[in-house]
Protein backbone atom coordinates (compact mmCIF):
# COMPACT_ATOMS: atom_id res chain seq x y z
CA UNK A 1 0.00 0.00 0.00
CA UNK A 2 2.69 2.41 0.94
CA UNK A 3 4.45 2.07 -2.41
CA UNK A 4 1.28 2.77 -4.32
CA UNK A 5 0.59 5.77 -2.60
CA UNK A 6 4.34 6.38 -3.02
CA UNK A 7 3.89 5.94 -7.07
CA UNK A 8 0.82 8.18 -6.90
CA UNK A 9 2.96 11.02 -5.69
CA UNK A 10 5.68 10.76 -7.88
CA UNK A 11 3.43 10.54 -10.89
CA UNK A 12 1.84 13.90 -10.00
CA UNK A 13 5.40 15.02 -9.14
CA UNK A 14 6.43 17.82 -11.82
CA UNK A 15 9.84 18.00 -12.43
CA UNK A 16 12.66 19.53 -14.16
CA UNK A 17 14.76 17.30 -15.01
CA UNK A 18 15.90 18.53 -18.50
CA UNK A 19 16.71 21.98 -17.36
CA UNK A 20 20.04 21.44 -15.90
CA UNK A 21 22.57 24.26 -15.69
CA UNK A 22 24.90 24.66 -18.59
CA UNK A 23 28.02 24.78 -16.27
CA UNK A 24 26.92 21.68 -14.81
CA UNK A 25 29.81 18.60 -14.56
CA UNK A 26 29.41 15.95 -11.59
CA UNK A 27 32.09 13.75 -11.07
CA UNK A 28 31.88 10.26 -12.14
CA UNK A 29 32.33 8.20 -9.47
CA UNK A 30 33.91 4.86 -10.12
CA UNK A 31 32.18 1.59 -9.30
CA UNK A 32 34.04 -1.84 -9.81
CA UNK A 33 32.11 -4.76 -9.35
CA UNK A 34 33.80 -7.80 -7.32
CA UNK A 35 35.93 -10.39 -9.74
CA UNK A 36 33.77 -13.22 -8.04
CA UNK A 37 30.48 -11.87 -7.98
CA UNK A 38 27.48 -11.80 -10.67
CA UNK A 39 26.91 -8.65 -12.61
CA UNK A 40 24.36 -6.64 -10.32
CA UNK A 41 20.43 -6.22 -11.57
CA UNK A 42 20.32 -2.26 -10.28
CA UNK A 43 20.78 -0.43 -13.82
CA UNK A 44 23.34 2.30 -13.16
CA UNK A 45 22.86 3.37 -16.56
CA UNK A 46 19.60 4.93 -15.58
CA UNK A 47 21.78 6.30 -12.30
CA UNK A 48 24.72 6.69 -12.83
CA UNK A 49 27.22 7.36 -9.54
CA UNK A 50 28.58 10.12 -9.05
CA UNK A 51 30.91 11.55 -6.01
CA UNK A 52 28.11 14.78 -5.89
CA UNK A 53 24.80 11.99 -6.12
CA UNK A 54 26.93 9.64 -3.26
CA UNK A 55 27.75 12.48 -0.97
CA UNK A 56 23.97 13.75 -0.97
CA UNK A 57 22.53 10.10 -0.51
CA UNK A 58 24.64 9.74 2.57
CA UNK A 59 23.84 12.84 4.01
CA UNK A 60 20.66 11.94 3.58
CA UNK A 61 20.90 8.01 4.87
CA UNK A 62 22.39 9.63 8.15
CA UNK A 63 19.71 12.67 8.73
CA UNK A 64 17.11 12.19 11.67
CA UNK A 65 14.97 14.88 10.05
CA UNK A 66 13.23 11.83 7.30
CA UNK A 67 11.63 10.74 10.25
CA UNK A 68 8.37 13.06 11.55
CA UNK A 69 10.16 13.53 14.83
CA UNK A 70 13.63 14.44 13.37
CA UNK A 71 15.37 11.70 15.87
CA UNK A 72 15.36 8.98 13.70
CA UNK A 73 17.42 8.28 10.69
CA UNK A 74 17.87 5.25 8.34
CA UNK A 75 21.52 4.85 10.40
CA UNK A 76 19.75 4.31 13.43
CA UNK A 77 18.19 0.76 12.29
CA UNK A 78 21.47 0.09 10.11
CA UNK A 79 24.47 0.76 11.37
CA UNK A 80 27.73 0.30 9.89
CA UNK A 81 29.25 -1.89 12.61
CA UNK A 82 26.73 -4.12 12.41
CA UNK A 83 26.96 -4.07 8.39
CA UNK A 84 23.95 -2.13 8.34
CA UNK A 85 21.59 -4.03 10.63
CA UNK A 86 20.49 -3.34 14.19
CA UNK A 87 23.02 -5.86 15.91
CA UNK A 88 21.24 -6.80 19.41
CA UNK A 89 17.69 -5.74 18.74
CA UNK A 90 15.26 -8.32 17.39
CA UNK A 91 12.91 -5.60 16.52
CA UNK A 92 14.33 -1.71 16.36
CA UNK A 93 12.04 0.85 17.90
CA UNK A 94 10.08 3.73 15.91
CA UNK A 95 10.03 7.33 16.64
CA UNK A 96 7.69 6.85 19.54
CA UNK A 97 9.35 3.77 21.25
CA UNK A 98 6.98 1.04 19.70
CA UNK A 99 8.52 -1.64 18.24
CA UNK A 100 8.85 -2.97 14.79
CA UNK A 101 6.90 -5.77 13.05
CA UNK A 102 10.30 -7.64 11.69
CA UNK A 103 14.36 -7.43 12.61
CA UNK A 104 16.18 -5.45 10.59
CA UNK A 105 17.97 -6.24 7.59
CA UNK A 106 21.42 -6.28 6.81
CA UNK A 107 21.99 -3.23 3.77
CA UNK A 108 24.88 -4.64 1.40
CA UNK A 109 25.57 -5.48 -1.76
CA UNK A 110 21.83 -3.55 -3.12
CA UNK A 111 23.13 -3.57 -6.43
CA UNK A 112 22.47 -7.35 -6.51
CA UNK A 113 18.90 -7.57 -5.08
CA UNK A 114 15.79 -8.25 -7.22
CA UNK A 115 13.82 -7.82 -4.43
CA UNK A 116 13.92 -6.14 -0.96
CA UNK A 117 12.70 -6.37 2.73
CA UNK A 118 11.51 -9.62 4.31
CA UNK A 119 8.12 -10.39 2.62
CA UNK A 120 9.89 -9.47 -0.91
CA UNK A 121 7.23 -6.00 -1.07
CA UNK A 122 9.49 -3.66 -3.02
CA UNK A 123 11.35 -4.85 -6.45
CA UNK A 124 13.52 -1.67 -6.94
CA UNK A 125 15.58 -0.23 -5.09
CA UNK A 126 14.95 3.35 -5.47
CA UNK A 127 11.89 3.08 -3.86
CA UNK A 128 12.62 1.04 -0.58
CA UNK A 129 13.53 3.72 1.49
CA UNK A 130 10.12 4.93 1.80
CA UNK A 131 8.93 2.18 2.91
CA UNK A 132 10.80 2.82 6.41
CA UNK A 133 9.83 6.85 6.06
CA UNK A 134 6.41 6.07 5.68
CA UNK A 135 5.98 3.29 7.88
CA UNK A 136 3.80 4.21 10.79
CA UNK A 137 5.89 2.06 13.53
CA UNK A 138 9.31 3.08 12.28
CA UNK A 139 9.89 6.78 10.89
CA UNK A 140 6.14 7.66 10.09
CA UNK A 141 6.81 10.59 8.04
CA UNK A 142 5.41 11.26 4.98
CA UNK A 143 7.14 12.42 1.72
CA UNK A 144 6.28 15.35 0.64
CA UNK A 145 6.65 16.22 4.61
CA UNK A 146 10.32 15.06 4.55
CA UNK A 147 10.75 17.32 0.58
CA UNK A 148 9.65 20.25 2.41
CA UNK A 149 11.77 19.71 5.64
CA UNK A 150 14.92 19.72 3.91
CA UNK A 151 14.22 22.26 1.63
CA UNK A 152 14.50 24.38 4.80
CA UNK A 153 17.42 22.42 6.71
CA UNK A 154 20.17 24.87 7.58
CA UNK A 155 23.99 24.53 6.25
CA UNK A 156 26.52 26.43 5.15
CA UNK A 157 27.83 26.46 1.74
CA UNK A 158 29.29 22.97 1.40
CA UNK A 159 26.49 21.19 3.54
CA UNK A 160 23.52 22.84 2.06
CA UNK A 161 20.60 20.32 0.71
CA UNK A 162 19.75 23.18 -2.01
CA UNK A 163 23.25 23.52 -3.18
CA UNK A 164 24.25 19.46 -2.59
CA UNK A 165 20.99 18.87 -4.82
CA UNK A 166 22.21 21.08 -7.33
CA UNK A 167 25.74 19.57 -7.51
CA UNK A 168 24.07 16.44 -7.83
CA UNK A 169 21.46 16.60 -10.41
CA UNK A 170 22.21 20.00 -12.26
CA UNK A 171 19.66 22.43 -10.69
CA UNK A 172 18.64 23.06 -6.96
CA UNK A 173 15.30 21.45 -7.00
CA UNK A 174 14.40 18.90 -4.23
CA UNK A 175 11.82 16.07 -5.22
CA UNK A 176 11.17 12.30 -4.41
CA UNK A 177 12.96 11.29 -7.61
CA UNK A 178 15.81 12.65 -7.08
CA UNK A 179 16.02 11.88 -3.39
CA UNK A 180 15.28 7.94 -4.05
CA UNK A 181 17.94 8.34 -6.93
CA UNK A 182 20.81 9.66 -4.10
CA UNK A 183 19.99 6.96 -1.59
CA UNK A 184 20.31 4.62 -4.26
CA UNK A 185 23.65 5.74 -5.08
CA UNK A 186 24.58 5.73 -1.86
CA UNK A 187 23.47 2.21 -1.33
CA UNK A 188 25.38 0.78 -4.36
CA UNK A 189 28.49 1.79 -2.52
CA UNK A 190 27.68 -0.36 0.14
CA UNK A 191 29.57 -3.49 -1.53
CA UNK A 192 30.85 -6.16 1.26
CA UNK A 193 32.99 -8.42 -1.18
CA UNK A 194 37.00 -8.32 0.55
CA UNK A 195 36.16 -11.33 3.45
CA UNK A 196 38.30 -14.04 4.41
CA UNK A 197 36.26 -16.17 1.77
CA UNK A 198 36.44 -14.01 -1.22
CA UNK A 199 40.01 -13.75 -0.94
CA UNK A 200 40.65 -17.62 -1.12
CA UNK A 201 38.05 -17.87 -3.80
CA UNK A 202 40.28 -15.27 -5.65
CA UNK A 203 43.50 -16.96 -5.13
CA UNK A 204 44.31 -16.39 -1.50
CA UNK A 205 44.50 -19.92 -0.23
CA UNK A 206 45.63 -19.64 2.91
CA UNK A 207 43.10 -17.05 3.88
CA UNK A 208 40.76 -19.86 5.42
CA UNK A 209 42.29 -22.04 7.83
CA UNK A 210 41.33 -26.11 7.20
CA UNK A 211 38.65 -25.60 9.89
CA UNK A 212 36.81 -23.10 7.51
CA UNK A 213 37.78 -25.26 4.07
CA UNK A 214 35.99 -28.11 5.54
CA UNK A 215 33.42 -26.47 6.64
CA UNK A 216 32.94 -24.64 3.61
CA UNK A 217 32.33 -28.32 2.23
CA UNK A 218 29.61 -29.01 4.17
CA UNK A 219 28.01 -25.82 3.79
CA UNK A 220 28.17 -26.05 -0.11
CA UNK A 221 26.55 -29.52 0.47
CA UNK A 222 23.95 -29.00 2.78
CA UNK A 223 22.92 -25.09 3.00
CA UNK A 224 24.06 -23.95 -0.69
CA UNK A 225 20.91 -25.06 -2.05
CA UNK A 226 19.22 -21.60 -0.60
CA UNK A 227 22.19 -19.64 0.35
CA UNK A 228 23.96 -20.09 -3.03
CA UNK A 229 26.17 -18.28 -5.35
CA UNK A 230 28.49 -15.46 -4.22
CA UNK A 231 25.63 -13.43 -2.46
CA UNK A 232 25.35 -16.50 -0.36
CA UNK A 233 21.44 -16.09 -1.22
CA UNK A 234 19.02 -17.05 -4.03
CA UNK A 235 16.13 -14.36 -3.29
CA UNK A 236 13.47 -16.45 -2.96
CA UNK A 237 10.99 -17.34 -0.12
CA UNK A 238 11.36 -19.87 2.16
CA UNK A 239 8.92 -21.24 4.86
CA UNK A 240 12.17 -22.24 7.11
CA UNK A 241 9.78 -24.07 10.00
CA UNK A 242 9.78 -21.54 12.20
CA UNK A 243 7.47 -21.36 15.11
CA UNK A 244 5.10 -18.67 14.45
CA UNK A 245 5.08 -16.26 17.53
CA UNK A 246 2.46 -14.73 18.99
CA UNK A 247 2.40 -12.05 16.51
CA UNK A 248 1.63 -14.19 13.95
CA UNK A 249 3.24 -12.87 11.12
CA UNK A 250 2.93 -14.29 7.95
CA UNK A 251 5.54 -13.28 5.22
CA UNK A 252 5.05 -13.09 1.73
CA UNK A 253 1.38 -13.92 2.14
CA UNK A 254 1.20 -10.30 3.53
CA UNK A 255 1.81 -9.58 -0.27
CA UNK A 256 1.26 -12.04 -2.30
CA UNK A 257 -2.46 -12.97 -0.07
CA UNK A 258 -1.55 -16.70 -1.54
CA UNK A 259 -1.93 -19.83 0.57
CA UNK A 260 1.19 -20.78 -0.80
CA UNK A 261 2.78 -18.47 0.84
CA UNK A 262 2.14 -18.16 4.62
CA UNK A 263 4.93 -18.14 6.53
CA UNK A 264 7.69 -17.58 3.98
CA UNK A 265 10.24 -15.55 4.02
CA UNK A 266 13.08 -14.15 1.90
CA UNK A 267 16.43 -15.80 2.26
CA UNK A 268 19.22 -13.58 3.72
CA UNK A 269 22.50 -13.46 2.38
CA UNK A 270 24.72 -14.64 4.76
CA UNK A 271 27.72 -12.44 4.34
CA UNK A 272 28.60 -10.82 7.59
CA UNK A 273 26.31 -12.89 9.74
CA UNK A 274 29.26 -12.64 12.44
CA UNK A 275 27.77 -9.11 13.02
CA UNK A 276 24.13 -8.89 12.22
CA UNK A 277 22.45 -11.03 15.39
CA UNK A 278 19.87 -11.86 16.29
CA UNK A 279 18.61 -13.87 13.29
CA UNK A 280 15.47 -14.50 11.51
CA UNK A 281 12.95 -12.38 10.10
CA UNK A 282 11.94 -12.23 14.21
CA UNK A 283 15.55 -12.07 15.72
CA UNK A 284 14.37 -14.95 17.86
CA UNK A 285 17.85 -16.51 17.64
CA UNK A 286 20.93 -14.38 19.15
CA UNK A 287 23.76 -17.04 18.22
CA UNK A 288 24.45 -19.06 15.00
CA UNK A 289 24.59 -22.02 17.25
CA UNK A 290 20.98 -21.50 17.91
CA UNK A 291 20.19 -21.12 14.29
CA UNK A 292 21.91 -24.75 13.57
CA UNK A 293 20.11 -26.31 16.25
CA UNK A 294 16.55 -25.35 14.91
CA UNK A 295 17.52 -26.83 11.44
CA UNK A 296 19.02 -30.08 12.90
CA UNK A 297 16.30 -30.48 15.39
CA UNK A 298 13.64 -28.32 15.64
CA UNK A 299 12.24 -27.64 12.17
CA UNK A 300 8.61 -27.36 12.54
CA UNK A 301 6.54 -29.03 9.82
CA UNK A 302 3.80 -27.38 7.75
CA UNK A 303 1.57 -27.18 4.63
CA UNK A 304 3.99 -24.66 3.53
CA UNK A 305 7.50 -26.19 5.10
CA UNK A 306 10.19 -26.04 1.84
CA UNK A 307 10.21 -29.40 0.53
CA UNK A 308 14.04 -29.08 1.03
CA UNK A 309 13.73 -29.42 4.61
CA UNK A 310 11.93 -32.57 4.60
CA UNK A 311 13.93 -35.48 4.54
CA UNK A 312 13.41 -39.02 2.90
CA UNK A 313 12.90 -40.92 6.18
CA UNK A 314 10.12 -38.25 6.63
CA UNK A 315 12.19 -36.20 9.39
CA UNK A 316 12.59 -32.44 9.43
CA UNK A 317 15.63 -30.41 9.02
CA UNK A 318 19.27 -31.04 8.06
CA UNK A 319 21.38 -33.69 9.55
CA UNK A 320 24.01 -32.09 11.49
CA UNK A 321 26.75 -33.73 13.72
CA UNK A 322 28.36 -31.51 16.73
CA UNK A 323 31.19 -31.67 14.71
CA UNK A 324 29.96 -30.41 11.38
CA UNK A 325 27.88 -27.73 13.03
CA UNK A 326 31.29 -26.26 14.68
CA UNK A 327 32.59 -26.04 11.15
CA UNK A 328 29.79 -24.73 9.30
CA UNK A 329 30.22 -21.84 12.55
CA UNK A 330 33.93 -21.47 11.86
CA UNK A 331 33.19 -20.87 7.75
CA UNK A 332 30.57 -18.67 8.26
CA UNK A 333 32.72 -16.40 10.22
CA UNK A 334 34.96 -16.44 6.96
CA UNK A 335 32.19 -14.15 5.02
CA UNK A 336 32.84 -11.38 7.95
CA UNK A 337 34.12 -8.37 5.84
CA UNK A 338 36.04 -5.82 8.73
CA UNK A 339 37.25 -3.44 5.90
CA UNK A 340 33.15 -2.88 4.93
CA UNK A 341 32.57 -2.48 8.64
CA UNK A 342 34.98 0.51 9.02
CA UNK A 343 34.99 1.86 5.47
CA UNK A 344 35.24 5.44 6.14
CA UNK A 345 33.04 6.45 3.23
CA UNK A 346 30.20 4.92 3.99
CA UNK A 347 30.19 6.29 7.91
CA UNK A 348 28.40 9.36 8.68
CA UNK A 349 29.47 12.52 7.16
CA UNK A 350 31.47 14.81 9.09
CA UNK A 351 28.98 18.50 10.03
CA UNK A 352 30.51 21.48 9.05
CA UNK A 353 29.94 24.35 11.18
CA UNK A 354 27.84 27.38 9.82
Amino acid sequence: MLTIILLLFLNSCQTKENQKTEDWKPTPMKWVKPANFPDPVYNLSKNPLTEEGVALGRKLFYDPVLSKTNNISCASCHVQQAAFSHQGQSFSLGIHGQFSKRNSPSIQNMAWNPVFFWDGGVHDLDFVPFNPVQNPLEMGESVKNVIDKIKNVPGNNSNNYPKMFKAAFGTNEINSIRMMKALSQFMVTMVSADSPYDQYVTGKYNALSSEQKEGLIIFKNKCASCHSGELFTDFSFKNNGLAPLKANDTGRFDVTRLEKDKYKFKVPSLRNIGFTAPYMHDGRFKMLEEVLEHYAENVIKSETLDPILIQENGKTGISLSKEEKKKVIAFLKSLDDQKFLQNPTLAAPKVSAF
